[in-house]
């Protein structure tokens, strides 16, 4: 059997583009290439779809970028690339999205996938549509008998009592990925300039309790009643509020937060966020991976803060971390995630 055609795209057009290439960088240096033929398609900040030798910081100068399409038609089953004037066509296996945020997790892509029939990796259509809305992911956890944050919705047709809010609390955009656009307000002052900046990602804006406990993440790898999880880490913050992706060079540490993995709690408060996480991660109807995040409360208790349905692969990314201290790899993470995509289709 010869080796599996896989599509790898990243770039793309949310704030998140940076982020995307560095998680494309890190898959293309753990991808076995015994077992895999890679495509790697950047997709430029304007929205255009570049077939590339490989993802860098300056691919799009350095890496032989050609014109390429996604075809819907499914008897293509694969790429369309523009080579002197005439297309040329590549049949692909599978297609792993390495793109984050708007146009990468919140089924914009996955929707063109479906319509192409090219099995891909990660979260289907409807799961990724309610995950990266954090409103309708707190309806689902919350049925789901999970606790999550109290919050309002604020869109361009609704207004906010500033006097009725308890404070501190947390602004940020209903639909973006990361930490942009997300401000912590300790009073009524600050929070038109918070909305502000929240409306530059999004036109759906949330405003949050504050909740007190410690941050703890979980990553998540499987389908139904088959889950697996890495081991669980907690973000040691110093100040302020963790946004590493927005810091100018996050591969050599953050300036107020770093990483304890496996997490510093009890054990078991650690086997009730793998348990809760699992519980979220059905809920919502994921499939192949996400990153669970918690808060863990002094009590004991949990509340979740937020799923991440392509979570970062980067050098300094917390999922592949996780999974790494529970003996798993990146490129043997991606070999389940495939192997999983390609058994999911078949059946």
């Amino acid at each position: 059997m010869g080796r599996l055609k896989i599509g790898i795209l990243f770039g793309g057009l949310s704030e998140e583009h940076p982020i995307s290439i560095k998680s494309a960088t890190e898959v293309a240096k753990n991808l076995d290439l015994e077992k895999y033929e890679p495509y790697y398609i950047g997709i430029t900040l304007s929205g255009s779809w570049m077939l590339c030798d490989g993802p860098s910081a300056d691919w799009e100068q350095t890496a032989n970028p050609r014109p390429a399409v996604l075809s819907p038609d499914r008897g293509v089953h694969g790429l369309l690339v523009l080579d002197e004037g005439k297309y040329e066509t590549i049949a692909l296996d599978v297609v792993l999205p390495v793109l984050h945020g708007k146009f990468g997790e919140d089924g914009t892509v996955q929707g063109l996938l479906e319509f192409s029939g090219i099995p891909y990796v990660g979260c289907d259509l409807p799961s990724s549509v309610m995950c990266i809305d954090k409103s309708l992911t707190y309806a689902v956890v919350r049925e789901a008998g999970i606790a999550t944050p109290n919050f309002h919705i604020v869109t361009a047709d609704n207004e906010i009592d500033a006097d009725k809010l308890t404070y501190p609390v947390f602004v940020k955009p209903a639909r973006s990925g990361s930490s942009f656009g997300v401000s912590k307000v300790s009073s009524k002052e600050e929070l038109p300039a918070a909305l502000a900046e929240a409306r530059q990602y999004d036109g759906k804006i949330l405003i949050e309790e504050a909740v007190i406990g410690s941050e703890i993440g979980c990553s998540v790898l499987g389908s139904g009643d088959d889950l697996l999880t890495g081991e669980v880490d907690r973000v040691a913050l110093t100040h302020g509020f963790f946004k590493i992706h927005q810091e100018e060079s996050p591969e050599t540490g953050s300036e107020n937060s770093s990483f304890i993995v496996p997490a510093d709690i009890p054990e078991e408060s650690s086997k009730l966020v793998k348990e809760t996480a699992k519980v979220i991660y059905r809920a919502l109807g994921c499939s192949g991976l996400a990153r669970v995040d918690l808060f863990l409360k002094e009590d004991g208790s949990v509340v979740l803060n937020e799923v991440n349905t392509l979570p970062g692969l980067t050098s300094y990314s917390r999922y592949p971390r996780m999974m790494a201290a529970a003996g798993i790899p990146l490129g043997e993470v991606i070999d389940r995630l495939v192997t999983l995509t390609l058994a999911g289709r078949d059946g």
